[in-house]
């Protein structure tokens, strides 16, 4: 099997794992008698340990040789945790659960991202990145497949048993992809230019001296504030209204999304080489708005399939839009990998407080005003994306080559 192969099957089969039970984990709570607000505030702990576990490993990433051991301990811990809900169902197991699972999800992004640039360099980063994202997407499809079958004929036990053997999956295909494959200053984005300045500086120091880089990651947390509790409170939304079975309804959003992610990672980096960086990311905080707006007025179990293809178009365009885009405004600088895991703290910020503030409006004023919030909330990034949309185009639209300097003042 060449690398590439490898590196893609374990993109398919980690999907399953970086998420853990992922969506099942509200309406698996919600029959042991758990309320939206409970639900969403073990929902923002996770969130949180992983928003404050990403930079960090980013950094391992950048200063390691040992990515796939990063990978391989990363895959067997977040399965673990995953199992760990199948045995208790108190508050602090599943918080606990949810903070080891999103602790080691954390490292899959940097360290996936810095072997995928080490193994195809810069160039070919945009391409191959695309296609490791249709990959995960398919993995989620099929994943989510499997556990809703699974769910609705045998029981929320199967759910877990399918995520073991997504996570043994995951280690065979990291192995698969050979040592000397990777060529860890590429990985880094360290180029001959490099100046130690730039190879020791911390991840928010890159962040901060970077002003298209600390933009980008200020929009997404906003998008992220309204977009990560939609699905989960979705589907807890429809079942509540007994509009459907908890497992099939919830396999159903996320095969939906899942279907038309695959899609759009697939023709991301052609409409990126087409019309830019900026005006791709532009149509992905188009969508969330809207996205809130059909989810409050179509509570029923048709809705799910605008609402998810929505997300679809969003989320698979950032998949593969915003790592890419990272490595174009730090390439050279040798903390490509920081950069990556700083973005995804500060994305990671929005994302821990969303499903916390939702449960919150769920709870109190109900399902529809709670959609409507987030999709509200989700319009900063639209105006961080116009407002600065000048020096964004020109900082997204420049060329580097390898060998040129890529300052992070640019």
């Amino acid at each position: 099997m060449t690398p590439q192969y490898a590196l893609e099957g374990l993109n398919f089969f980690m999907a399953d794992v970086q998420a853990g039970i992922g969506p099942f984990l509200g309406v698996f709570l919600q029959a042991q008698g758990w309320h939206p607000d409970a639900i969403g505030t073990v929902m923002t702990l996770g969130g949180i340990a992983g928003m404050l576990a990403t930079s960090p490993a980013g950094a391992l990433v950048d200063a390691t040789h040992h990515k796939r051991g990063i990978i391989v301990a990363a895959g067997v811990m977040a399965t673990l945790a995953s199992l760990v809900l199948w045995v208790s169902h108190s508050f602090w197991m599943v918080a606990a659960s949810q903070i080891f699972t999103a602790v080691t999800g954390a490292a899959l992004g940097p360290a996936v991202a810095g072997v995928t640039l080490g193994m195809v360099r810069e160039r070919g980063f945009d391409r191959q990145f695309g296609r490791n994202q249709v990959a995960n997407h398919a993995g989620n499809v099929v994943g989510a497949a499997l556990s809703g079958w699974l769910g609705w004929r045998y029981g929320f036990g199967a759910v877990f048993a399918l995520a073991g053997v997504f996570g043994a999956m995951t280690v065979v295909a990291t192995l698969l992809i050979r040592r000397d494959s990777i060529d860890h200053d590429s990985a880094r984005g360290l180029s001959d230019a490099s100046s130690a300045e730039h190879e020791h500086a911390s991840g928010f120091r890159v962040l901060l001296r970077s002003r298209p880089l600390l933009l980008l990651a200020a929009a997404l947390a906003m998008f992220h504030l309204g977009n990560a509790a939609m699905l989960p409170l979705y589907g807890l939304a429809v079942v509540a209204a007994h509009k459907g079975d908890p497992s099939a309804f919830t396999a159903q959003t996320i095969v939906v999304a899942q279907l038309v992610m695959v899609a759009a990672a697939f023709f991301a980096s052609r409409l990126i080489q087409r019309f830019g960086y900026w005006r791709v990311i532009l149509i992905t905080f188009f969508a969330l708005p809207l996205r809130g707006l059909v989810a409050a007025m179509f509570i029923t179990a048709w809705g799910v399939w605008p609402v998810q293809a929505l997300d679809g178009i969003g989320a698979g365009l950032q998949s593969v839009a915003v790592p890419a885009l990272v490595v174009r405004l730090l390439q050279g600088t040798g903390r490509v990998n920081v950069g990556q895991g700083v973005v995804m703290t500060v994305q990671g910020a929005g994302a821990a407080l969303s499903p916390a503030l939702g449960g919150v409006l769920a709870q109190h004023f109900g399902y529809g005003t709670a959609f409507l919030v987030l999709g509200a909330v989700s319009t900063g990034s639209l105006g961080v994306w116009l407002f600065f949309g000048a020096s964004l185009r020109k900082a997204c639209g420049v060329h580097r080559d390898l060998a040129e300097d890529a300052p992070l003042a640019a």
